[in-house]
C-alpha cells in the first residue's frame, strides 16, 4: 500500500469508529436516563442524562486520545487500557441493568450490543491504528531508505563526474603546462637574441652620442662663454640705464619739491594780505580763491581775503572741485 491508500485506510477507520460512538451514546442515553431517572428522588431526577453523559464523554476521551497516541506510535500505560475497560463496562452495566433487574434476558442480550460493540471497536481500532502507525513508518523508512540510496548513488555518480572532469583538467593543464614551458624556452632563446642585438647596437648608439655630446659641448661651452659676455656687456648697459633712471628721477623730484615749494610761497603771498574791503580785480580775486581753495580754507575766509560775495566764491570753489586742476595752474589761468 502506498502512502495514499493508508491515509484513506485510517480515514475510514475513524469514520467508523465515530459513527459507533455516536451511536452507542445515543443508544446509552435513550436507554440509561428512564433507569437514573426512576433511582433518583423525584427532586432531581432532572440530572438523570448526566450520568450516561458523563460515562460516555470518557469512552470520547479514551477514543480520542488512543487514536493520537496511536498514530504517533506512543503507548500510554496501564491507566489508559483501565480506563478504557472501566468506561466500557460500566457502559454496559447500565445499558443491562435495567433488563437485568426485571430478569429480561432478551433486553439484556438487545442491551449489551451496543456497549459490546463500543469496547471491541474501542479495542480494534486501537490495533488497527497501532498496525497503520507501524506500516506507515516502516513504509517512511523503505522510503527514506530508497531516497537516501537515490542520493547515494546520485552523489556516487556525481563524484566519478566530478573525478573524470578533474582528471581531464589535470590532463590538459599538464598539456597547457607543458606547451606553456615549451613557448617560454622559445621566448627566452629569442629574448637572448633580441637582448644581445639590442646591446650591440646600444653600444654603438651611446658610442655615436658620446661623440656628438662631446661636439655639442664643444659647441655649447663656446656659445656659453658668448652668452656671458653679452649677458654681461647687457648688465653693463642695465646699470648705465638704471643710474641714469635714477638721475632723472632724483632730478625731476628735486623740480617737484622746488615747484611745490613755489607754490606754497605763492600761496603764502597770496593769503598775507588779510581781509580787503572792496573788491580786487577778478584775476587777483581768482587766484587768491585758488590759493585759499589749496589751503583748505573756509569760503568766508576766501570771501574775506578777495573781497568778493560769498556766492561768488562758492562758484569759484566748485569749479575747482570739477576741475580738479592744480591750485596754481587754476589760478594762472
Amino acid at each position: 500500500m502506498n502512502a495514499s491508500q493508508i491515509r484513506s485506510a485510517d480515514r475510514a477507520l475513524s469514520i467508523g469508529t465515530w459513527l459507533i460512538v455516536a451511536g452507542a451514546m445515543l443508544y446509552s442515553i435513550l436507554t440509561v436516563t428512564p433507569l437514573a431517572a426512576r433511582h433518583t428522588t423525584e427532586k432531581w431526577q432532572w440530572t438523570a442524562p448526566i450520568l450516561p453523559l458523563v460515562v460516555d464523554a470518557a469512552v470520547v476521551i479514551v477514543v480520542r486520545l488512543d487514536a493520537a497516541l496511536a498514530r504517533l506510535g506512543g503507548r500510554g500505560g496501564r491507566w489508559p487500557v483501565a480506563l478504557r475497560w472501566m468506561t466500557g463496562v460500566m457502559t454496559l452495566a447500565l445499558n443491562v441493568a435495567d433488563s437485568a433487574l426485571k430478569k429480561d434476558l432478551v433486553g439484556v442480550a438487545v442491551h449489551s450490543v451496543a456497549p459490546l460493540l463500543l469496547i471491541v471497536t474501542a479495542e480494534t481500532g486501537l490495533a488497527y491504528r497501532r498496525a497503520i502507525a507501524t506500516a506507515v513508518n516502516d513504509l517512511n523508512a523503505r522510503q527514506q531508505a530508497e531516497k537516501e540510496a537515490r542520493e547515494h548513488a546520485r552523489t556516487e555518480a556525481r563524484e566519478r563526474a566530478e573525478q573524470r572532469a578533474r582528471e581531464e583538467r589535470e590532463h590538459k593543464a599538464l598539456l597547457a603546462r607543458e606547451q606553456r614551458e615549451h613557448e617560454a624556452a622559445l621566448a627566452r632563446e629569442q629574448r637572448d637574441h633580441n637582448e644581445r642585438v639590442r646591446r650591440e647596437e646600444q653600444d654603438r648608439v651611446e658610442a655615436r652620442e658620446r661623440a656628438e655630446r662631446e661636439a655639442r659641448e664643444r659647441v655649447e661651452g663656446e656659445r656659453e662663454q658668448q652668452r656671458r659676455e653679452r649677458e654681461r656687456r647687457e648688465q653693463e648697459a642695465a646699470q648705465r640705464r638704471e643710474k641714469e633712471r635714477r638721475d632723472r628721477e632724483q632730478a625731476a623730484r628735486r623740480q617737484e619739491t622746488e615747484r611745490r615749494e613755489r607754490e606754497a610761497r605763492e600761496r603764502a603771498a597770496l593769503l598775507s594780505g588779510g581781509p580787503v574791503d572792496e573788491k580786487l580785480p577778478e584775476g587777483r580775486a581768482r587766484q587768491i580763491v585758488a590759493a585759499a581753495f589749496a589751503s583748505e580754507l573756509t569760503v568766508r575766509a576766501a570771501s574775506e581775503l578777495c573781497g568778493w560775495s560769498t556766492g561768488w566764491v562758492t562758484a569759484r570753489y566748485q569749479e575747482l572741485r570739477d576741475t580738479n586742476t592744480p591750485v596754481l595752474e587754476g589760478a594762472s589761468a
